[in-house]
């Protein structure tokens, strides 16, 4: 069967009779079995998936079949799916199914998406390179030698090495788009409060998105329309209208205001490839009739350590609750109650998630709350102003990615700091709750792609995905 690279052609060959959904599918589950090696996948959905082909298949031939008819899709595995397993890809929950379906994938299976499997990632969503999950590292299918970014690198991996169409992911300081460079594929956060949360394994609260990973602006338009809007499992949601994404793509004869940052642009821990790539785009905007300007930001060396103090105090709380007595493992080797929490935690938890607790307690704790936490939030504020205060006079900021492509495996892991660094151009979007997309533009010297990331208004995704249209199809 062919190569897909979209839902619009999928479902030309779908409703043209060329192809059934469980021809597709199997197509499909059959890549996947051929490219274990990857390790993308934690677990294929092979009998509810197949399931749902035959049910889409009818509904074809009956002329109800719902706007994502043919879509294959792969979930990150801290997303709920009923009488599906998810762990989070760790030792704390391997073996749990869940009771209940996130509103995401809900909405997904409203409207005939099939999925397909859930995906690999960094444990909990803590990670930069996919090299933190119990079940092993995740590869790059440009260079096996290479991680895929993180912590959605399973789902990057997927999209890009063409085992499903599309995948979701989940976005606390980047990890939707970092992978997404990485893998050379479209990678969106949106808005923080415009999908709900419900059913997603919480990281940290104020920072999480969830959002899709795919080879077109058009398919991660039209899932953006399907999961987005208000939900009343989630009270954080926006109850704001939700645009036609995929009917709003056509910015052609419209010239926007972009804004850059010279200190980002002229920092020596961009790689130079990446530097030229992007100063050549922007001289090719200005030449297109667009507005891009360099600003002031003065900010950028705070956005990592106001990130990770915020995070690791979130997760600290939201994680408190793994402890062998409430939910997940408990140790066979506990004794008594104390015990069972130490054990429990210490043999369930990966290395990174132990020392993002660790931080987090820290910096919760009595005497140093002042100093860090209750310190970090003003920061937020301050950044949250600037950023919207330049977007008050801009459509969008354009800005690398990632400060580099993607490294080989271990190369950075036993350096925290160093890997922490990886975000820096990311987390600014999830600390000020803006959208903001990873776009690819291109294949560094050494072989891998990296991508250029623009960040836009709140609620602006419809703006955000018609410019990154026009952007794919010119540059």
């Amino acid at each position: 069967m062919k190569t897909y690279n979209s839902l619009s052609e999928v479902q030309f060959d779908l409703f043209n009779n060329k192809i059934t959904c469980v021809e597709l599918t199997q197509t499909y589950i059959n890549r996947i079995n051929a490219n274990k090696h990857l390790n993308a996948f934690l677990e294929i959905f092979e009998k509810s998936a197949i399931e749902k082909a035959q049910s889409v298949d009818e509904k074809i031939k009956n002329k109800t079949a719902g706007k994502l008819a043919g879509m294959v899709i792969a979930i990150k595995d801290n997303i709920c799916y009923t009488n599906h397993k998810l762990s989070a890809a760790s030792k704390m929950l391997e073996g749990f199914e869940s009771l209940f379906s996130a509103t995401v994938v809900e909405r997904l299976l409203a409207e005939d998406a099939i999925i397909i499997g859930r995906t690999n990632c960094d444990e909990f969503a803590m990670g930069s390179s996919t090299e933190n999950s119990a079940f092993g590292n995740v590869l790059n299918p440009h260079n096996l030698k290479y991680v895929p970014g993180g912590s959605s690198g399973g789902s990057a991996v997927a999209v890009a090495a063409d085992l499903c169409l599309a995948a979701l992911g989940t976005d606390t300081g980047g990890s939707i788009r970092q992978p997404a460079s990485f893998c050379g594929v479209v990678g969106l956060k949106p808005t923080y409060s415009r999908v709900s949360r419900y059913g997603a394994i919480a990281y940290a609260s104020s920072f999480d998105q969830i959002g899709p990973i795919t080879k077109n602006i058009d398919d991660a338009a039209i899932i953006m329309e399907i999961i987005s809007g208000k939900d009343e499992y989630d009270s954080t949601v926006s109850s704001k209208p939700v645009p036609e994404y995929s009917k709003e793509l056509n910015t052609r004869n419209k010239k926007f205001r972009l804004a850059y940052f010279k200190n980002c642009l002229e920092s020596n821990g961009l790689n130079v490839e990446i530097k030229t790539r992007i100063n050549e785009i922007i001289n090719k905007l200005k030449t297109a009739g667009h507005i891009v300007e360099a600003v002031d930001f003065p900010y950028l060396d705070y956005l990592v350590p106001t990130y990770y103090v915020l995070t690791t105090a979130e997760s600290s709380s939201n994680l408190a609750r793994y402890d062998g007595v409430h939910y997940g493992y408990r140790s066979p080797n506990s004794t008594d109650l104390e015990s069972v929490y130490k054990k429990s935690r210490t043999e369930g938890f990966g290395a990174e998630v132990k020392r993002r607790i660790m931080l987090g307690t820290f910096v919760l704790s009595s005497g140093y709350y002042d100093a860090y936490y209750s310190k970090a939030q003003r920061v937020r504020r301050l950044l949250k102003n600037k950023t919207n205060e330049i977007l008050s006079d801009y459509d969008f900021i354009i800005l690398p990615t990632t400060p580099g492509t993607a490294f080989k495996i271990g190369q950075k892991s036993a350096d925290p700091i160093t890997m922490y660094l990886e975000d820096i151009y990311t987390v600014q979007a999830n600390i000020t709750g803006l959208p903001a997309i990873s776009l690819p533009v291109g294949k560094h010297s050494n072989g891998m792609p990296f991508g250029v990331q623009l960040i836009s208004k709140n609620f602006s995704e419809s703006n955000l995905l018609s410019f990154s249209k026009y952007f794919m199809d010119t540059f």
